[in-house]
């Protein structure tokens, strides 16, 4: 109890003073670094159009560093293994029960990896979807039909999922969608003007729920 007050107190002191957000390092061997321009260009288009006041170069943070709750937002990607030690997994969940947020986008090859190493996390939840009326694709943009499917891989329809911690959205997973594909700069995966701005729409949103909440 005593460890959790203190985490608690020191994520409110960086919080209420915090508008931005970090790419997740972690362990394991997968490509925490996937997708560079991804983040600058979806806090370029979030500043530009939900007024938010994000640094342009989000930094990086590791489990291992109190420095995390400084973050109301931690994005994490790759196509690989993710492995969370015990302490990481004590670390997360301190951060998440704090008031702490965690958007992970399956760049392809990640989702047996996370879906094992966030049971560490919490042990006792598991991923539900999201219904299209959850408030999170209804923030500035409005995506009534759900999570939008922006790279294909195996042919699936996407789901936004969720992990809930006293009944506060903590974890939101987008499975079988690729945002963070869609952020990227044009060139690097051609994808069309309108899938991109849906892309970086819906990260918009999910920056504003998470500062919001």
């Amino acid at each position: 109890m005593k460890t959790t007050t203190i985490f608690l107190i020191l994520f409110i002191r960086s919080f209420c003073f915090s508008q931005e957000i970090a790419t997740l390092k972690y362990d394991g061997g997968g490509d925490w670094y996937a997708n560079p321009t991804a983040l600058p260009n979806l806090i370029a288009f979030t500043n530009k159009n939900i007024k938010s006041a994000i640094a342009k170069d989000p930094d990086v943070v590791a489990l291992n560093d109190n420095g995390i709750f400084h973050y109301p937002l931690v994005f994490l990607t790759g196509h690989g293994n993710v492995y969370f030690s015990e302490e990481d997994a004590t670390m997360l969940k301190n951060y998440l029960s704090s008031g702490g947020f965690l958007h992970i986008s399956d760049n392809y090859g990640l989702d047996k990896y996370i879906r094992r190493e966030m049971k560490k996390v919490f042990p006792n939840k598991n991923f539900q979807e999201l219904p299209t009326t959850h408030p999170i694709y209804n923030q500035t943009f409005s995506f009534p039909n759900g999570l939008p499917k922006i790279h294909e891989h195996d042919k699936k329809a996407p789901k936004g999922l969720g992990i809930f911690y006293e009944g506060r959205l903590v974890v939101f997973y987008d499975y079988e969608s690729d945002l963070s594909d869609g952020w990227e700069d044009q060139e690097v995966h051609n994808n069309s003007k309108e899938i991109r701005i849906k892309a970086l729409q819906m990260g918009a949103n999910i920056i504003e729920y998470a500062f919001k909440n």
